[in-house]
């Protein structure tokens, strides 16, 4: 079927209504839709009526007709998947002008002509335009489309233009003539992606000065040298983006991008500072060498240059083989390395190779050990100088060693002579000169010999322990008060393994030596499970001193400090997991003890995961109590003294007034539950000790370590409060800790015991290694400092430099 009634073409003034119509015939059902210019025409109140059977009609109406429903009109039929279409009906609509083409914006230089454009229609036609610029008439009516010629301006303006017919008049947008300036300097300059030493740097554009960008420049510079990098002149924009290839590992750089218009170019940037990220080494340590002396095997080699290191130096890692079998890996903060005991190293290779955080290096070409090295041989000259002045020496012994022969038996001699017959009364003799080129030896120091006073000799006499009991072995560390040694104690029949601390030697006066002696009459009356007991002290007699050297002698804990087992367990070579419960078990065993310690009104002044030691069944002691102020020297806590303040343990109002009180050594305790709720890490990571007190003054406070309950850290949180008074005491403390470790899941079984018995092992310098270590890989849990041995510098520090604050421990 096809329509039988055609839509008719209609002129309409704007605002009048328009009706269409169309009537099908042969269909059962209306199905008439209307389409506009091809497109359908959506009418929510159609309606189809009747004409008689499979006879219907439908209209399309506008009751205001505007110029947008201005086209070309038809009606539509589908019937049996076939569509039929009318006749097109064109609905023309006048009005006032509108507008095909309105004035659009222009940029220009100044002083330069430039064209705007309008173009509009009715109907009815004609349509006329007329142009303003600048609030003014430019010229009278012209035919649209019109085209105005601008012979330039110096100072932006704007403009429009008016459409005249017989309806009226319609006015266009208004246009802006724009003077074209520099561009100013891209914004948002940052560093996109960082790939190992490949930076893509990305900014957005300016204020362009109406002018389009054509293309960017863009400085880098490495901040150290200030070289700038080999870039191209130009960054073709857009898109604001530079990859930058082959930078220098772990180095410094700066950027900066200005961007260039029709004009010039606009201002740079400011510096945008970024730094390339660490990798392995590119160069193996050259020069190793090795020189065997006074039974100790010393191996020197070259550091790397920077360039070279790509990096910050973690450690120089040395490797050695035994007869083809490759032993354990050693780490080294310097580039050199004692090892005692050199007949043991003989035949051995040696490598090394330098580390960063990411990795190590390659590794130096090896040498061998050969016990001839020790001693190099001469040549063949010097044997024969040798031999000539070793028979000069030995032909002048004997001839001094003959004419002291003759003139005795010519003494001999001559007193015979006077007796030529001797007789019986006669008397021979010979005379003997002896004498002992050793002195006597030294004394035992006695109390009654170091002028204290009688108190003190009495409560110490029963604890005095004469050195030649002592045998000292391996130094474990050295520090400010003096050093650190294991020691055999011979009791009676059996031998005892301790720890003896041993006061610098520059003991000069009685005075000293009580103060120590003091601290050390406390310490006697200790007993707890949770803290580190006397043993004994005694006094070490050293030649050409007028005092003796005080000792102090305590157990010797084989499984370390806390410190260190906390480190391991989070970066050892074999993590382990440690449960809430059991690191909570420790805090309450520290808290004990320091509550101990409070009741006997002792200030522990130094308490740290690092003075906190690990007995056999893994329970926690306390240790370096009471012995901080003259073990250390009495200006350890005095701010600005020449020793090293651990400012990161030191309560408020310590660190302002030098004030020391039972609440300072409760403000510690909470930054060591810090240290063993983030297994071992640093307090205040990127704070400086220089300043840790303006941070604290503010407000700041360390800040919740990740996986630690709330309840948890609201303790933590209270003993660092500015108020001494308002801190919880110890006994207080030991409550809150055992209910938290109460409400905590069962632990799981007790980690292994990741320590070393240095029994046997090469060197008495030898430490626990930090555990940043085992970044570099392989089955390192020593490492060595520059001056591990008698006369050195104490321990080496931890390998990541975080422990600033570190001091020695037994």
């Amino acid at each position: 079927c096809s329509p039988e009634e055609h839509p008719a073409n209609q002129t309409v003034s704007q605002g009048n209504s328009v009706r269409l119509g169309c009537a099908v015939e042969g269909i059962s059902e209306a199905d008439i839709s209307w389409r506009k210019d091809g497109v359908k025409v959506h009418i929510n109140d159609q309606m189809h009526f009747t004409l008689g059977d499979l006879h219907w009609e439908t209209y399309y109406s506008v009751k205001s007709v505007q110029q947008q429903d201005a086209g070309v009109y038809w009606c539509e039929v589908d019937f049996h998947s076939i569509t039929s279409t009318s006749q097109p009906a064109w609905v023309t609509v006048e009005g006032v002008p509108h507008f095909l083409q309105d004035p659009q914006d222009v940029s220009t230089l100044p002083g330069v002509p430039f064209d705007l454009r309008c173009s509009a229609v009715g109907p009815p036609e004609p349509v006329e335009v007329v142009w303003w610029v600048g609030g003014a008439a430019a010229g009278g009516p012209s035919p649209s489309p019109s085209v105005l010629h601008v012979p330039g301006v110096n100072s932006s303006i704007n403009f429009y233009c008016e459409a005249h017919n017989a309806k009226g008049i319609t006015v266009s947008r208004t246009g802006t003539v724009y003077i074209k300036v520099l561009p100013s300097p891209p914004v948002e300059l940052s560093v996109l992606r960082m790939e190992e030493n490949n930076v893509t740097l990305s900014w957005k554009p300016g204020f362009t000065g109406y002018s389009e960008l054509s293309t960017c420049t863009v400085q880098v510079r490495d901040t150290v040298s200030h070289l700038s990098s080999r870039l191209p002149d130009w960054v073709a924009v857009p898109p604001c983006l530079l990859h930058l290839h082959h930078l220098t590992f772990y180095s410094n750089y700066s950027a900066q991008v200005a961007c260039t218009n029709q004009l010039g170019r606009s201002p740079f940037s400011p510096w945008l500072g970024f730094q390339t990220p660490q990798t392995e080494p590119s160069a193996a340590p050259r020069n190793l060498t090795f020189d065997l002396r006074d039974q100790e095997l010393r191996l020197g080699w070259a550091g790397l240059a920077e360039a070279e290191l790509r990096g910050r130096l973690l450690a120089y890692k040395l490797q050695w083989s035994l007869g083809g079998e490759g032993q354990e890996a050693l780490l080294f903060k310097e580039n050199t390395a004692r090892l005692s005991g050199a007949g043991r190293f003989f035949n051995s290779s040696f490598q090394v190779s330098a580390c960063t955080v990411i990795g190590c290096g390659p590794w130096s070409r090896p040498i061998t050990v050969l016990p001839a090295a020790a001693v190099p041989a001469p040549p063949l000259r010097s044997h024969l100088w040798v031999g000539v002045s070793l028979a000069a020496l030995l032909v002048s012994m004997v001839g001094l060693f003959l004419m002291v022969l003759l003139q005795r038996r010519d003494k001999e001699t001559q007193f015979g002579s006077v007796f030529k017959d001797p007789g019986p009364d006669s008397v021979s003799f010979l005379a003997a000169r002896s004498f002992n080129r050793q002195g006597p030896d030294l004394p035992d120091s006695t109390l009654d010999s170091l002028g204290i006073n009688e108190d003190l000799k009495t409560k110490l006499q029963d604890v005095l322990i004469q050195e030649r009991l002592l045998t000292f072995g391996h130094l474990l560390g050295k520090g400010e008060f003096g050093s650190v040694r294991e020691a055999l104690l011979k009791t009676g029949d059996s031998v005892q393994k301790v720890a003896v601390k041993v006061l610098k030697s520059d003991v000069d006066s009685s005075s000293d030596i009580e103060q120590c002696l003091k601290e050390a009459a406390y310490m006697k009356d200790f007993t707890h499970p949770n803290v580190i007991q006397l043993i004994g002290v005694s006094l070490q007699r050293r030649a050409g001193q007028r005092l003796p050297v005080p000792m102090v002698i305590l157990p010797f804990m084989k499984h370390g400090d806390l410190h260190t087992f906390l480190l391991l367990s989070r970066l050892g070579e074999e993590p382990y997991e440690l449960s809430v419960q059991t690191l909570l078990g420790f805090l309450v065993d520290v808290a004990r003890g320091m509550d101990y310690l409070s009741t006997k009104n002792i200030l522990h002044r130094d308490l740290a995961a690092r003075n906190c030691m690990l007995n056999e069944d893994m329970t926690v002691c306390v240790a370096d109590f009471g012995l901080s102020k003259k073990i250390y020297s009495g200006d350890y806590y005095r701010q600005g003294s020449a020793s090293k303040l651990p400012v990161k343990w030191i309560a408020l109002e310590s660190l302002a007034d030098n004030v020391y009180t039972s609440q300072s050594d409760v403000w510690a305790f909470g930054v060591t539950m810090w240290e063993v709720l983030t297994r071992g890490q640093t307090p205040y990571p990127g704070v400086e000790n220089s300043e840790v007190y303006e941070y604290l003054i503010k407000g700041e406070r360390l800040k919740q370590p990740p996986d630690c309950r709330d309840d948890i850290y609201e303790l933590m949180h209270s003993c660092w409060s500015p108020v001494p008074k308002c801190r919880p005491s110890f006994q207080r403390l030991v409550e809150q800790l055992e209910g938290l470790g109460a409400a905590a899941s069962p632990p799981p079984p007790r980690p292994p015991q990741l320590y070393v018995n240095l029994e046997g092992e090469p060197g008495p310098e030898w430490l626990m290694a930090s555990s940043a270590a085992m970044a570099i890989g392989g089955d390192c849990r020593y490492i060595m400092g520059p001056c591990g041995e008698e006369g050195g510098q104490g321990p080496p520090r931890d390998l990541r430099d975080e422990e600033d604050d570190a001091v020695i421990h037994v």
